[in-house]
């Protein structure tokens, strides 16, 4: 199975499985972004070694690890050991052994980028919610939106700061623009109030957490590919 969908250079995130955290650290329980450096066998591969703060993170080897793979065909899961760390043309690599069959997998949580990035907002009008509910979304280009402040973005929805107060369960629609594939592409999106947080050390903002919903496989695709890339940005700064 591994052989078959996952290739050398796909994007991966890797973190301790909960069976594994009894007696570990809560730092243990961190997610790291990586990537593949060749598939060996459909039980073996190797990734490139994590790197965080300009500093390799030296993974334990006696432990299991839950696996993502962002793939061509679509996010896989396997859990697999660290069974060895060798260097090949200065490039530091982990070799690791499949202990749990590669499937298909469906997640509710992604790795949350930290970011700064300007967004809008705006509350979704009664018809463009009954459109929403319907699956036939449209929304209106004419009416403003209020300017925010992102400070994270995932593959599942966002967290931005404003000065308007969303209530939890409201329906809002974002828009943003990031680069994909180097070049800057726009998003409208609508999310579903999770949580507000009251900023007492900013007085007059709020922090939203926002899930998408609807949003289109190809767009959360490219949301996800532009986290990957800023990350790789920031660790080449990181090392330079």
């Amino acid at each position: 199975m591994l052989t078959k969908y996952v290739m050398p250079g796909d994007k991966l995130e890797l973190r301790i499985t909960a069976n594994s955290l009894s007696d570990k650290k809560e730092e243990t329980k961190k997610t790291h972004l990586t990537q593949v450096y060749e598939v060996i066998a459909d039980d073996k591969l190797q990734i490139l070694m994590p790197i965080e703060k300009a500093k390799l993170v030296l993974l334990p080897t006696d432990v299991e690890y839950d696996l993502y793979f962002y793939t061509a065909t679509g996010l896989y899961h396997c859990t697999a050991i660290v069974t060895d760390r060798t260097k090949e043309n200065n490039i530091y690599l982990m070799n690791m052994e499949v202990t749990g069959g590669l499937s298909k997998f469906q997640r509710r949580e992604f790795y949350r980028f930290n970011c700064a990035i300007e967004m809008g907002s705006r509350a979704l009008e009664e018809d463009e919610l009954q459109s929403l509910l319907k699956k036939e979304f449209f929304f209106h280009h004419d009416i403003p939106f209020q300017k925010n402040m992102m400070v994270d973005i995932s593959g599942g929805g966002i967290r931005f700061v404003s000065e308007k107060l969303y209530e939890a369960d409201t329906y809002v629609l974002c828009s943003f623009t990031i680069p994909v594939n180097e070049k800057p592409k726009q998003f409208h999106l609508v999310g579903l109030v999770l949580r507000i947080k009251i900023l007492d050390e900013r007085p007059g903002l709020y922090e939203h957490r926002i899930q998408y919903i609807g949003v289109g496989k190809d767009e959360r695709e490219d949301i996800i590919k532009f986290i990957f890339e800023e990350e790789r940005k920031n660790r080449k700064r990181e090392k330079g």
